[in-house]
């Protein structure tokens, strides 16, 4: 028997590797190995108040800190029946869209590009191709803006709170940042322009089973308490307090993320899965540019993943400035956070972060303190998808030489943009 090792795997957020196990020419095994240690922050908010947590739980990652934020809060105000305001929801999905804006383009132009020009780095890259990481770095910094503009800070808000927030923008706030998307949006036909002319990657092809949100109107990160699963035709809903059904978390030998499957098969959540599951999203210019990509829905190929988060970038901009654009028209009120009135009870919130489903399930006492938690992240769900991509990509791989499976298997994995330490749960139960 011979293996295949790959002890670190770079350009990734987090600490994990891959191994295949070949038996001749048939694939015995393949890991996604995860080798990050649990941080038992779950543990940590045990016994805290409601207006603790979510400062906490966003310290599970800082590119992903909004989306745990607002998925913490949403949990929370669920637990205790407050609905927030519609101005509140709108800045939520804003705060949501810069952090996917900041997400995508630090994952495609400095950790997923360089692999399809052959350079180890984008810093090897932007000696001789300067031009990617430049479109990168200035739409990181689009997204960072949104976010510090509307939450605070551009890492762990702290202006979102339970019930809404603590200040509203203000008029020159909003036109500074339509003026910064107005410029960001110039800068999309260049992320088409290089994601079209990226070689092939067609490394794996395989029947997927996607989920996402099905968001009321099908164009939201924030709102929706409905996940549906699509494969094949066929297609499935499962209610936010019903996630379980979904994630079925069990624990694997050779990794410190549990996997989850729905009926039994692996699942792919995050970009792709988004658009697969409520394709009336590409419409417009966004059905113009996956048309030039030459992106099929539903995609057999997790490749794909790379250009639904170009598709999803373009939309996120857009959006984001359509979502000023209401605001300005509405005017803002600077709105004051609605009271809280803690009581015993369990709520349960699905959110959709840049690299996908992220669920976050709390359960309060009467004096609105956390007697339990669950936190599932994107990355946990992708990990037996992952590992049957694998597979199938080593099976369809006529060169077995070590280099050609190697890069191939590290292409596959930054595809699915993991965040290696979110993976792990952070309790036992």
């Amino acid at each position: 028997m011979s293996t295949i090792r790959l002890e670190h795997l770079a350009r990734v957020e987090g600490h994990g590797g891959i191994t295949v196990e070949l038996e001749g020419d048939i694939v015995k095994n393949v890991h996604f190995d995860v080798f990050e240690g649990p941080r038992l922050l779950e543990s940590l908010i045990r016994g805290k108040r409601y207006d603790e947590v979510a400062p906490i739980l966003s310290r599970i990652c800082s590119i992903c800190s909004v989306a745990h934020t607002l998925t913490s809060l949403k949990a929370t105000e669920n637990a205790f029946g407050i609905q927030v305001s519609p101005q509140t929801v709108l800045l939520r999905e804003l705060m949501f869209r810069g952090e996917s804006i900041e997400s995508h383009a630090l994952h495609l132009f400095l950790l997923a590009v360089p692999d399809y020009l052959n350079y180890p780095s984008a810093i090897a890259m932007a000696a001789d191709k300067p031009a990617p990481v430049l479109l990168g770095l200035r739409l990181k910094k689009l997204g960072n803006r949104i976010q510090e503009t509307i939450g605070g800070r551009a890492v762990h808000p702290v202006n979102a709170v339970p019930g809404g927030f603590g200040k509203a923008p203000d008029f020159e706030q909003l036109i500074a940042l339509r003026s910064a998307l107005i410029e960001g949006m110039s800068d999309t036909d260049a992320v088409i322009d290089l994601v079209a002319t990226l070689p092939a990657a067609d490394y794996c092809h395989c029947d997927t089973f996607y989920a996402a949100l099905r968001s009321p109107n099908l164009d939201s990160y924030y709102a929706g308490d409905e996940v549906m699963v699509v494969s094949n035709g066929s297609r499935a809903i499962v209610p936010a307090a019903d996630y379980r059904s979904l994630t079925n978390e069990k624990s694997v030998p050779h990794s410190n993320a549990r996997h989850s499957t729905f009926r039994g098969n692996p699942f792919m959540v995050g970009s792709l899965a988004r658009l697969t599951v409520n394709p009336r999203r590409v419409t417009g210019r966004l059905a113009v540019a996956m048309k030039r990509l030459k992106l099929l829905l539903p995609a057999d190929n997790p490749m794909d993943n790379n250009k639904a988060q170009a598709l999803e970038l373009i939309n996120d901009i857009e959006r984001a400035l359509e979502i000023i654009e209401q605001l300005l028209r509405a005017g803002t009120k600077d709105e004051r956070a609605l009271p809280v009135h803690p009581r015993a009870g369990t709520g349960t919130a699905i959110t959709e972060a840049p690299r996908g489903l992220l669920i976050h399930s709390y359960q309060y006492d009467e004096e609105g303190r956390i007697v339990k938690a669950d936190v599932i992240t994107p990355t946990a769900l992708n990990a037996a998808s992952l590992e049957l991509h694998f597979r199938r990509a080593v099976e369809q791989c006529a060169d077995r030489e070590e280099a050609v499976l190697s890069k191939r298997l590290q292409m596959i994995a930054r595809a699915y943009d993991p965040c290696i330490s979110c993976s792990v749960h952070l309790v036992r139960r």
